[in-house]
């Protein structure tokens, strides 16, 4: 049997191993080969797809079982001759034949079988649907990264009999509505699926409404799952294509007299020279401070002034007041009387 693939080994734990030892195995691997953090590194990536092919037959248990079938067959096609392949001991290979044992001959290599248990279709000289790659289009662009397969997710088709006609893979698509904040960190998250299943994502930085990020493989039948991202609206800020816009409150010696104030952004708080005589509804724009487009070239912050009137005020406060009032020389209802 060509290109049989020992899983246990691969990930280096034992054949009876708990799903927990298996799943701390798979993450230890991939945080060290993931493409994200070997840019350009072939061998760590076909390294990847390697250990994530071995986590998805292992870490499902109707998966492991066919594998562990179809693994002492193949032991059996090779005469037992390779005896210290596996790590497990005799006893555990007593009682494995104890199982009730499937016909695979009808498989002609290892890939074939493999490509069948996951439900996907044979690719030449290629057994493994994992990749990450980010799309560089801007609204309606589509990201593809690599979801890493959760516990809570059990595939149809990895139930399913070795010997079933493999379902034709389907696109489908779903939407995830996230925090301004997050769409525009990026970062990992997990989100949960209609279908019940619950998927870790890392999110490219950056993220509009329109955008899509692409799952290979997490569709139905190993077809691929796209991911419509909304942003929910934000207490403060308003994205207009990559500009954010907010409003700035100043109190009335601020519009006046100008100098410095605090205002918020995306990456916090930040102190700016107010221009003196602002007035409400001006604009004010922060260059740089938006979302970054599909160069990496940010958007403008636009801050639009509003002037708050205090509710209360103290005594000397009121005295101040007054005193302007009585020397000051503008009047807005005379100014807007004159033709």
């Amino acid at each position: 049997m060509e290109n049989f693939r020992n899983y246990y080994e691969l990930l280096g734990v034992e054949r009876n191993s708990p799903p927990d030892e298996i799943k701390k195995a798979f993450r230890r691997l991939a945080r060290l080969y993931h493409p994200d953090l070997n840019q350009g590194d072939k061998g760590a990536e076909e390294k990847f797809k390697e250990f994530n092919e071995a986590y998805r037959v292992l870490s499902d248990p109707a998966a492991r079982s066919q594998y562990d079938q179809f693994t002492r067959f193949w032991r059996g096609k090779k005469n037992r001759t390779n005896q210290d392949f596996w790590s497990g001991s005799r006893d555990d290979d007593r009682n494995d034949r104890s199982k009730p044992e499937e016909d695979f001959s009808q498989f002609g290599d290892f890939n074939s079988f493999i490509d069948q248990l996951l439900g996907r279709r044979p690719k030449p000289n290629s057994y493994s649907r994992s990749e990450a790659e980010v799309g560089n289009s801007r609204q309606g662009r589509t990201s593809t990264v690599e979801a890493e397969p959760s516990e809570d997710f059990r595939s149809e088709n990895m139930r399913s009999s070795a010997k079933a006609a493999p379902p034709r893979p389907k696109n489908i698509e779903a939407e995830l509505r996230l925090p301004l904040e997050k769409a525009y960190q990026g970062g990992r998250e997990r989100i949960k699926l209609e279908d019940g299943r619950s998927l870790e994502v890392d999110m490219p930085a950056g993220m509009v409404p329109g955008h899509k990020i692409r799952l290979r493989g997490q569709g139905i039948a190993n077809g691929d799952l796209f991911l419509k991202i909304d942003v929910a609206p934000h207490h403060r800020f308003r994205l207009v294509g990559t500009d954010v816009h907010c409003a700035l409150s100043v109190t009335p010696a601020e519009a006046i007299l100008g100098g410095f104030v605090e205002v918020p952004t995306l990456d916090g708080l930040v102190k700016i020279s107010l221009p003196a005589g602002v007035t409400v509804g001006q604009k004010l724009r922060l260059a740089s401070k938006g979302f970054p487009d599909e160069h990496g070239k940010r958007g403008d912050q636009l801050l639009e002034i509003q002037v708050a009137i205090p509710r209360t005020v103290s005594q000397a406060e009121r005295e101040l007041y007054e005193k302007i009032r009585s020397i000051e020389s503008f009047n807005p209802r005379l100014d807007d009387a004159s033709p």
